[in-house]
């Protein structure tokens, strides 16, 4: 076993001595892994940070209704009086001011890309002071909240970050009417701060809503009060609607789009790594055929297949690590970290970050060493077999 690893080491060292005869072709096949890696680690930062943004929205104290077969707020419909038998529900938490229950409304509005200057849809939400008794993480984080009855918006932090002409103190035209832009909030990084809120009643009426609703949301006395209102809500004729915890409703959405993320991230980096492969298997072609009266004479003086083999397969690995590595350094330098929006369920933009999680960097580094790995066995497998004989005489 010690003369076999130390014939491996032999064929590891030589084939590492002659890599500057293929510095060029070995630079291209590490820069075609990096590029393959960096893609891939990018998409899944991509997928990875939309879905830490909606499951860090809801909570499981919080139950929300919504018509019966409606999937977003945008295609749900609640009168008020049916919002008004909602707190009546058992479970359902209640303090000084009475039931803790709010009844919100969603609208589409334009707003333009700060890194594009294109139009986006963004939402309105019209809400009732109980929204920020319900919602324990939002803060004001400049300016004042919204005064009731007036054009007066606060503007979620991601917002600010992405949409341009929310800043405090301007005014901006929402549908027909101009709004004031009054405060900015925040949410803990959760998708409410990539919304605008304003006063329920100036919705409803900016934007002909009657006195309708579109969602409520109710505080639960735990989460386990769920199941009571779920039983009061069907055994009442008037109240035909759909119950979640909130954690339930935006979990089910980052799997949705965050699925759809990595479902383009993976079938793009492996149609690139094909390419990539073929690169490794080319560099190691050259290497074998360079090498060949190296390896001829090794294989004279007793050296072993499995020597050569495994040598000239480590050269392929390390050149695949090697790229793997830099193109993880590089999706950390340009894609962590950094905000952009896209769609969601409702049509409007979400803001969240990129996030490159430590699953992410496994796969990366594992597709990098499976490029290694196919791009070397063919390759080394040649070196293993070469005919000792046709080695010499190839080279005259």
């Amino acid at each position: 076993m010690g003369s076999v690893i130390k014939q491996i080491n032999a064929v590891i060292v030589m084939s590492l001595n002659s890599l500057p005869q293929r510095l060029w072709m070995s630079l291209a096949t590490l820069l075609a892994v990096a590029i393959v890696v960096a893609v891939l680690l990018a998409f899944l930062a991509m997928g990875n940070g939309f879905k830490k943004t909606l499951e860090s929205t809801g909570a499981e104290d919080i139950v929300i209704m919504m018509r019966e077969g409606a999937s977003a707020e945008l295609n749900s419909v609640l009168m008020r009086d049916q919002a008004n038998l909602i707190e009546e529900a058992p479970g359902v938490l209640n303090d000084e001011q009475g039931a803790i229950v709010s009844g919100e409304t969603y609208v589409i509005v334009d707003g333009k890309k700060r890194s594009s200057g294109t139009d986006a849809n963004i939402p309105l939400r019209g809400v009732s002071s109980r929204a920020v008794d319900i919602r324990d993480n939002f803060s004001i984080v400049s300016g004042r909240m919204f005064e009731p009855g007036k054009n007066e918006i606060v503007v979620g932090s991601s917002i600010l970050s992405e949409f341009a002409g929310f800043e405090l103190g301007s005014e901006v035209k929402l549908g027909n009417a101009k709004w004031k832009v009054v405060g900015i909030f925040d949410t803990g990084g959760s998708v409410f701060s990539s919304e605008l809120w304003t006063d329920i009643r100036v919705v409803q009426s900016q934007f002909n809503r009657g006195s309708s609703v579109q969602i409520v949301r109710a505080k639960l006395e735990s989460p386990e009060a769920i199941e009571q209102v779920k039983a009061y809500i069907a055994a009442d004729a008037r109240l035909n609607l759909d119950v979640q915890s909130e954690k339930t409703y935006y979990g089910e959405q980052a799997k949705n789009v965050g699925g759809v993320i990595n479902y383009i991230g993976w079938p793009l980096s492996i149609a690139m790594a094909l390419g990539a492969l073929a690169g490794a298997l080319n560099t190691m072609y050259t290497s074998v055929a360079q090498r060949s009266v190296e390896i001829a004479t090794l294989r004279a003086i007793g050296f072993g297949s499995l020597s050569s083999f495994l040598g000239t397969l480590f050269e392929s690995v390390v050149l695949s690590i090697l790229g793997g590595v830099l193109g993880t350094f590089a999706a950390f330098l340009f894609f962590d970290g950094m905000t952009t929006s896209t769609l969601g369920s409702s049509f409007t933009q979400i803001v969240f970050s990129f996030e490159i999680s430590s699953d992410a960097l496994i796969d990366g580094v594992s597709l990098a060493l499976i490029i290694g790995l196919v791009g070397g066995f063919f390759p080394a497998l040649r070196a293993a077999r070469l005919p000792v004989i046709l080695a010499f005489s190839s080279q005259g």
